[in-house]
């Protein structure tokens, strides 16, 4: 019985079906309290394409696979659709898991999934981005005020004489862009000559930020510095600033100092970025607290992430320090 559950619910996700709790009275999926029981666990992801949300989904796989009585569910993309996380998660809670992690592609459109799954008695852990409920068991995620207040000091002290800013932000209904945003415009007051002369939602992807940086070069906006709320987005106004001739009397700020071949912390050894702050994972912490719950151990209700700045004379040793791939 336990396997055929487990393989409908599989099948469920791998087609893209699995649309939409929190009290923790989790028990397993056959057996009792976890002696020859086992627990399923689903993950909706808001959207696998993003190289930060690539990464968390690496690592979770890897510390789940610590808990010998847990099975994570192949991981469900929402694809940057609230619409179809919620229908992921509505479908989760129908099919009964033991235990369901989410970060919500919007807070607003999520929130009645995760009460439902709140109202069946099923433990949620949200990660990253929040929901407009505290019903859920666990939030995990970075400050993403001091994200955004790090990367205004930084401007602060590339621009000492002032400058012209340009700022690419994610979605801007996110909670992380509305944070990293407040942080960066706080910071940057300290310093009256700095302007943020321009600022596109560019939802956390690097060809909307190449596309968006092209459109104000060629516009004939001058810009001095550019603050990307992610660090694809960076990238991608390096590229644009790149193809204009200008990446050389222009600097970029990116987050997430992801220890990857494309990530921000290379693309600080390599002098593309200024700099950037890692934004962790918080998979570790996720799966260390999913498994808490599901043998009813009392979690922290909300824990916040350290910030960690990635400067051209660190990023050798943060890459070697956060370099995941040795563990795969």
């Amino acid at each position: 019985m336990r396997l055929r559950t487990l393989a409908s619910l599989a099948a469920l996700v791998l087609a893209g079906a699995v649309p939409a709790g929190c009290a923790s009275t989790a028990s397993p999926t056959t057996g009792g309290g976890g002696s020859g029981g086992h627990f399923v666990v689903a993950y909706s992801q808001s959207n696998n394409a993003e190289p930060y949300r690539a990464q968390l989904n690496i690592q979770l796989q890897y510390f789940m696979k610590k808990y010998k009585d847990v099975t994570l569910l192949p991981i469900a993309d929402a694809k940057q659709s609230s619409a179809t996380q919620v229908s992921q998660v509505q479908q989760f809670v129908q099919r009964k898991v033991n235990a369901l992690i989410v970060s919500p592609n919007e807070p607003a459109p999520l929130t009645a999934a995760v009460k439902q799954a709140c109202q069946a008695k099923i433990p949620v852990v949200i990660l990253d981005r929040s929901v407009n409920t505290d019903c859920y068991s666990a939030f995990i995620g970075g400050d993403n005020y001091v994200a955004g207040k790090k990367a205004g000091e930084l401007a602060v002290k590339l621009l000492p004489n002032g400058g012209t800013v340009g700022e690419l932000q994610g979605i801007l209904s996110d909670q992380p862009q509305i944070d990293r945003d407040r942080g960066f415009r706080d910071a940057v007051k300290a310093n009256p000559k700095i302007r943020i002369s321009v600022h596109r939602e560019a939802k956390w992807l690097k060809d909307d930020a190449t596309r968006i940086t092209g459109q104000w070069l060629a516009q004939g906006q001058h810009l001095d510095l550019v603050y990307a709320q992610n660090d694809p987005m960076a990238l991608g106004a390096y590229l644009a600033a790149s193809s204009a001739g200008k990446e050389k009397s222009m600097k970029f700020i990116g987050t997430d100092g992801l220890a990857i071949p494309d990530g921000g912390i290379r693309a600080v050894q390599q002098g593309q970025l200024a700099g950037t702050f890692i934004y962790p994972t918080c998979a570790k912490q996720a799966a260390e607290t999913v498994n808490a719950l599901l043998h009813h151990r009392k979690v922290a209700k909300k824990t916040t992430l350290d910030i960690v700045a990635v400067t051209p004379d660190n990023a050798a040793q943060m890459y070697r320090d956060n370099d995941f791939s040795k563990f795969r």
